[in-house]
């Protein structure tokens, strides 16, 4: 925990209040130490918004963020949930429906340039809504986009535009999932940043949140990025967070795999076929992550041999830093159409009718679930 400048007085960001700190770059408050000399004195958050027009990412855990959203809902507030359509259900901020109250949602499923061109958007986009209703998520609307190529934003504007009436505008999103992108974008076509950064926080919130000012006097409220722990995002090495994060279009590759056969992911995961006829199973991960194939009764051994040299990412001083793994064992129904979902890492997809047992092993918190195939 970072002790904040001045102790028990401890001195506030004048754009957004928050305790300021020198330590860590990526969490609130952040201040370099030579800027504590200039007039005013603001997080490097605010002076950026200030300064470029910009908003940079800043994270807190789970008890913070949700502190964070429970005042939502008692604010006229249109809030845009951004998630990682790579990293659906591990992105997705679970149980948001309670915290924002009658306010309406506009969910913004950001990456969908990490999709081979031929998707078929609209099964995409019936397939999120899917999603949304088995957690419970009530949306206003749903908007596919991509930050990076900066697709479907001028649709996402719209609905703000549509939507927000004399409300202000919270952004909410896990880290990674490109929250910063939209923000600034939001700055870019709503802010006139000639104005001073708001020193005026609602009461009873905490301290952690932007207020960008808005040129009809409402704000865009930049709150922090909620860290997930059972992500990979969260879980890796910084050196791998590149190896694990796809920057381009996802390549399927696919497997014809025996009964009694195993592949391995780098040394980050393994993926068992226990059970089954012999058939196909597609694997969308990062194109920097090596899929090694094996025999399953040869599996444990070539982990404890290889695992950090020829199975990587990552590397052997990074696997030790890695959770032991936990098996998950799934049985596939017959005629199902069915993805195994590792959070952060990607999904495989189960490609016969013909059913089967597998396991997936991956290191203790990340989550692993089955899901109807998103592609």
């Amino acid at each position: 925990m970072n002790d904040p400048i001045g102790g028990q007085d401890a001195m506030r960001c004048s754009g957004c209040g928050i305790e300021l700190q020198t330590e860590q770059q990526e969490l609130p408050g952040y201040i370099p130490q030579k800027a504590l000399e200039r007039e005013p004195v603001i997080c490097q958050r605010c002076f950026r918004i200030k300064n470029y027009n910009e908003a940079s990412s800043v994270a807190v855990d789970q008890d913070e963020f949700l502190k964070l959203l429970g005042q939502i809902g008692g604010k006229n507030a249109l809030v845009i949930h951004i998630v990682d359509l790579f990293d659906f259900e591990g992105s997705l901020i679970s149980g948001l429906q309670r915290f924002v109250g009658n306010n309406p949602v506009i969910l913004a499923v950001n990456k969908i340039d990490l999709l081979p061109k031929v998707t078929n958007w609209n099964k995409v986009l019936n397939w999120v809504q899917k999603q949304c209703k088995e957690h419970g998520l009530k949306t206003q609307d749903i908007v596919l986009c991509s930050a990076k190529k900066n697709q479907g934003f001028d649709r996402l504007l719209e609905m703000v535009s549509t939507y927000r009436g004399d409300r202000d505008v919270y952004v909410v999103g896990a880290t990674n999932v490109g929250k910063s992108t939209l923000i600034n974008r939001l700055i870019r076509d709503y802010s006139d940043l000639e104005q001073e950064l708001t020193t005026s926080r609602y009461p009873g919130t905490t301290l952690d949140m932007v207020n960008i000012p808005l040129d009809d006097g409402k704000f865009i409220i930049d709150t922090p990025g909620i860290v997930y722990p059972w992500r990979y995002s969260e879980m890796v090495t910084r050196e791998d967070l590149g190896a694990v994060m796809p920057e381009n279009p996802l390549k399927p590759m696919v497997y014809q795999l025996n009964e009694g056969q195993t592949l391995f992911f780098g040394a980050l995961a393994r993926f068992d076929f226990i059970q089954g006829e012999r058939q196909s199973f597609t694997c969308f991960t990062s194109g920097r992550i090596e899929i090694h194939r094996t025999k399953l009764e040869r599996a444990d051994s070539l982990y404890a041999e290889h695992a950090g040299e020829l199975l990587s990412p990552p590397n052997k001083e990074n696997v030790a830093k890695l959770p032991e793994f936990t098996r998950h064992e799934f049985s596939i129904k017959k005629g199902s159409h069915t993805d195994i979902f590792i959070s952060g890492l990607g999904w495989i997809k189960v490609n016969s009718d013909q059913g089967a047992i597998v396991a997936v092993h991956a290191p203790r918190g990340i989550r692993v679930l089955t899901r109807t195939s998103l592609i």
